[in-house]
């Protein structure tokens, strides 16, 4: 071949390689302008969802307040409501995990916590508070005692579970849960005392729960129980707890007139809630006590100043206004919305045996609530009938128990078994609500679950009086035994024989003797 032909042959690649450069610009521009395509709607998509997201939370604070007034009017907590719906964009549709949450649940879940124990505190007076406290610890150790020892023999007996972890699990169930109980007592108006009791039990069984929980789960990692830690552990969480709590209620009131002189900072008060209960929780000590406490503290800050303070400081402190009370009243009901929202979601439904498990302990556990309000509650607290009945119906579990129960993953060897009892606890979580829920609304509006409660509150009101009076008549018969005593003592005694031995031998005793027997004779 030639030169001449070679020329086209070059000519013809030339222009080749030119198409094949400008189809690859071509290409370059189309996989920009796809590439842009794709951001946009990417964009568009992710704008949409945020939307959505930000009308569903919208949708969701209306909702809750129509739940709250339906509660107002039907007696059905809105709690179920709300449980149902994170049920329902969490472990049924999956539209929302516990994991993609992260940290930020649990965090929220101490955030409303928090906030709804201070809220509360802030209702109780000190002298509502003296009348009440007896009973609601009597409540609480009768409750607790009884929960905990009834699922530590099912545990061990039943499911053969370790009797250490069966008494942990019986202990993470032992209480009631304060950011269900207090709310619901909130909306069924309930009257001073009994609501009182009620926060209060729930305040210190969760204190119960997390010490001795804890203690239990760290015997199992070092095969250790030391009981003389634990009960140091009650005391301290509890008292200086509470002492941190009133002490800084102190403090906050005597700087808030100052405080309210800086703009927007009407939010400063449940701030330093939290500070208080995050510093009483870094030294060991129980926050949830220390918040309730702070709470209380601020209600009483006049009876305080009055009766202790008034020497030493010259200062007024002052209390919360009506605004600030609103404010926090609302702030409760958008925290305690998507709060249980949150326990919906993070509910386990995959395993059915650890669910059926802790229905079957729900169900244990309100008919254990009954003897336990019985015996705690007398006739002498002055409680209305049918309140003493709400009260036997109010056992749920909530926020405590399920931060307990994430906690035995990381103590318990077995990971197997600690995910079973995680299980377990979630399912009497849920249960729990469910039931407390259905109760409520029934006893107000069926006479018969009515009267069936205030016949097993009377049985146990039956009982209690045939143990009183075998005490009585045991009391009466040990009386008699002791004058008996006494009598033989004093006739058989050796100084009254002696005595008697000695008029005898008396000279003129004879001849009156004498004297006497032959007056006999001659009559």
């Amino acid at each position: 071949m030639t030169q001449a032909d070679l020329i086209p042959t070059t000519n013809t690649l030339s222009g080749l390689d030119d198409t094949l450069t400008h189809v690859a610009d071509s290409l370059t521009q189309a996989n920009t302008i796809v590439g842009s395509m794709a951001e946009q709607v990417v964009h568009n998509s992710s704008s949409r969802e945020i939307g959505l997201t930000i009308a569903i939370i919208g949708l969701l604070i209306f909702t809750a307040h129509l739940f709250s007034e339906i509660f107002s009017r039907k007696r059905i907590p809105d709690v179920l409501f709300l449980i149902i719906i994170g049920l329902l964009i969490g472990p049924i549709f999956h539209w929302i995990s516990p994991e993609r949450l992260g940290n930020a649940g649990s965090l929220f879940s101490g955030i409303t916590l928090v906030t709804i124990l201070f809220e509360s505190g802030t209702q109780l007076r000190f002298s509502a508070l003296k009348d009440s406290f007896k009973g609601a610890l009597k409540l609480t150790a009768l409750n607790f005692v009884l929960s905990a020892v009834a699922i530590w023999l099912v545990g061990w007996l039943v499911l053969h579970i370790d009797p250490i972890i069966s008494m942990m699990l019986g202990c993470v169930l032992g209480g009631t849960a304060s950011a269900v109980v207090i709310p619901i007592v909130r909306q069924m108006h309930m009257s001073e005392k009994p609501a009182i009791m009620l926060i209060l039990e729930a305040a210190i069984g969760n204190v119960f729960s997390i010490v001795l929980a804890l203690a239990l789960l760290q015997a199992i990692k070092s095969r250790h129980v030391e009981f003389g830690a634990i009960l140091g552990d009650i005391f301290s969480s509890f008292i200086l707890a509470t002492v941190m709590g009133l002490f800084g209620a102190i403090f906050w009131a005597l700087i808030l007139d100052q405080v309210r002189n800086i703009k927007y900072s009407i939010l400063t008060t449940p701030a330093f809630v939290f500070i208080i209960y995050g510093l009483n929780e870094w030294m060991g000590f129980s926050g949830a006590i220390a918040a309730l406490a702070f709470g209380i503290g601020l209600a009483n800050i006049d009876a305080i100043y009055n009766a202790w303070l008034k020497k030493f400081i010259k200062k007024v402190p002052v209390n919360l206004n009506e605004t600030e009370r609103s404010l926090f009243s609302e702030l409760v009901l958008l925290l305690k919305t998507f709060f249980f929202i949150y326990v919906g979601i993070s509910i386990q439904l995959s395993q059915w045996q650890p669910f059926i498990i802790g229905l079957g302990i729900s169900i244990m556990l309100f008919i254990l609530r009954i003897p336990a309000v019985r015996f705690a509650i007398s006739k002498k607290e002055g409680i209305p009938e049918k309140e003493v009945v709400f009260m036997s119906a109010l056992n749920p579990k909530g926020l405590t128990a399920a931060v307990l129960a994430t906690q035995a993953l990381i103590y318990i060897p077995d990971t197997e078994i600690a995910l079973f009892i995680r299980n377990i606890v979630f399912s009497v979580i849920l249960s729990s609500i469910v039931i407390n829920s259905i109760l409520i609304p029934l006893i107000d509006k069926e006479k018969g679950l009515y009267r069936f409660y205030l016949k097993m509150l009377n049985f146990n009101q039956k009982v209690k009086n045939v143990v009183a009076k075998t005490k009585l008549e045991g009391e009466e018969r040990l009386k008699k035994h002791t004058k008996a005593h006494e009598f033989v003592d004093e006739v058989f005694n050796s100084e009254v024989i002696t005595d008697i031995i000695k008029e005898q031998d008396l000279p003129g005793a004879v001849n009156n003797k004498a004297e006497s027997s032959n007056m006999d004779v001659a009559d």
